[in-house]
């Protein structure tokens, strides 16, 4: 079995937890201090990466833009993020990254799952996906 397919299978087994509320979800403060080590002028080709990371892991609960509305989402409570939205982009990198690696309730630890790099080119992605 392909290990996209495990982790796809793994995330829709989260689909009936529903045991978070809905209130916000905070990183914690020393996450804002956290830097994002991609430089500038590498900060487009990260993005790209990201979003090949992107379309393998988050797809299925964030949806194809980002809106939280792909079909891996749509039973989980919380619902996934709208990662175009300024409640996410107001957000600094670290606490994005943060968030990506703990995880959630229904939101995986992608900590274990998805390399540093790999990670950090998701919050560069995710920065591409404002309204």
């Amino acid at each position: 079995m392909k290990r996209t397919a495990v982790f796809t299978i793994i995330a829709f087994t989260f689909l009936s937890f529903s045991g978070f509320s809905q209130e916000s979800w905070k990183a914690p403060e020393s996450s804002k201090s956290t830097k994002n080590p991609v430089s500038e002028k590498k900060v487009k080709a990260s993005a790209k990466k990201g979003a090949i990371t992107f379309n393998k892991f988050c797809i299925v609960c964030h949806g194809a833009a980002g809106l939280g509305d792909g079909p891996g989402g749509k039973a989980l409570t919380p619902k996934p993020a709208n990662l175009t939205s300024l409640k996410v982009q107001d957000q600094k990198d670290g606490e994005i990254f943060w968030k990506i690696s703990n995880g959630r309730g229904p939101m995986i630890k992608w900590g274990p799952i998805i390399n540093e790099s790999d990670r950090w080119d998701l919050v560069n992605y995710i920065r591409t996906l404002k309204n």
